[in-house]
């Protein structure tokens, strides 16, 4: 993108991906980050990348900064669905990243790939009703609101609502 590199992990970024991810406020507003966040989970996450990849899984990809290659997050596509032509996209930015846009730049860019280059139908991602920015990164790139799943994800005990968002392959290209 003009500002961002979207690469595949390495081992070494766990420590990188330790010190972003350690932080309450990424964990309260996340499905599978738990809290605290110990480079050893990292490292677990980043091994299992390649393989999922292989198996079509899911595609994850660290968020850097171009001009100093810094890591500051992590773009995914995951439950990819070839049948039914589909797939979720999910990210995190750390913290002393957010509001500058990063997230809006590095999910654009993966929508764009989703249907250019895996030929899907429909992206589809959810949020925490808690957090209403990610929703507003997802309206950004073009999606739109279809409802609020009702209790969906349990996080540290308490069910929690996640608003659902979508963009069909017709609403990307006339937004081309």
């Amino acid at each position: 993108t003009e500002r961002l590199i979207l690469r595949g992990f390495e081992l070494s970024d766990a420590a990188a991906v330790r010190e972003l991810v350690d932080d309450i406020e990424i964990a309260r507003t996340t499905c599978h980050i738990p809290h605290p966040y110990t480079a050893e989970m990292a490292q677990e996450w980043i091994s299992g990348h390649q393989k999922n990849f292989e198996d079509g899984i899911s595609i994850e990809l660290a968020i850097t900064l171009k001009s100093s290659k810094e890591i500051i997050g992590a773009i995914g596509i995951s439950s990819i669905d070839r049948e039914n032509e589909k797939a979720e996209i999910g990210y995190w930015i750390g913290k002393k990243f957010w509001n500058q846009g990063y997230c809006s730049e590095a999910a654009k860019k993966i929508v764009e790939y989703c249907f250019e280059d895996l030929k899907l139908n429909r992206v589809y991602a959810l949020h925490f009703a808690g957090n209403p920015v990610s929703g507003r990164v997802m309206e950004k790139i073009g999606m739109r609101k279809e409802g609020v799943l009702r209790k969906n994800i349990i996080k540290w005990g308490e069910p929690v609502d996640t608003p659902i968002y979508s963009i069909l392959r017709e609403e990307y290209e006339q937004k081309k």
